[in-house]
């Protein structure tokens, strides 16, 4: 009942916006960056918030001596994001070679549509599970399915909202999956 409780809340919050959207559906730039040498994350935060970044997230790849950068931006996209991040990079470790391995933004108007097209699709998967049920067993067996499937499916929106975990397309496709 509490997770429940938590999931149905979990949805109004990020209907609402107070959710903790990844860029997908707030909206912002995503730079991923490969280096010829080993970078250390502090060392990446500190330049970011000497080139006013402070807020970007740092996601690193140590393996493949890759950073992920995202900085989500909620109002309007903004143009030099990605140039900036590139730029601060460039300024702040000279001798660290680096190519850009992908750059990606969005704005805030599409990750509004990417969010009522995932609630769709959960709906639609949802609704999809009680007519099969229907037309394979019974009708009342499809209606139990499906609120056992939502029930689970909120139970896990519920937990990530606890968790303050950011909320992306790929949570979206593992909602889906249970459903």
């Amino acid at each position: 009942g509490f997770l429940v409780s938590l999931g149905l809340l979990a949805v109004i919050a990020i209907l609402v916006g107070w959710a903790n959207l990844g860029i997908d559906f707030a909206g912002g730039t995503a730079v991923q960056l490969k280096f010829d040498k080993p970078l250390l994350i502090a060392e990446a935060r500190k330049a970011l918030d000497a080139h006013g970044l402070g807020a970007a997230e740092l996601q690193e790849f140590p393996q493949d001596q890759k950073l992920l950068v995202r900085v989500k931006t909620e109002t309007t996209i903004e143009e030099g994001v990605s140039k900036n991040i590139i730029q601060a990079f460039q300024a702040e470790f000279p001798d660290h070679g680096f190519v850009v391995d992908s750059s990606t933004s969005i704005g805030p108007t599409i990750g509004k549509k990417l969010q009522g097209d995932a609630l769709i699709a959960v709906i639609l998967s949802l609704a999809g599970i009680i007519l099969y049920v229907a037309v394979r067993f019974e009708f009342r067996f499809g209606v139990a399915a499906a609120i056992a499937t939502f029930h689970d499916v909120l139970g896990v929106l519920g937990i990530f909202f606890l968790l303050n975990q950011e909320i992306t397309l790929l949570v979206v496709t593992a909602l889906l999956t249970l459903a």
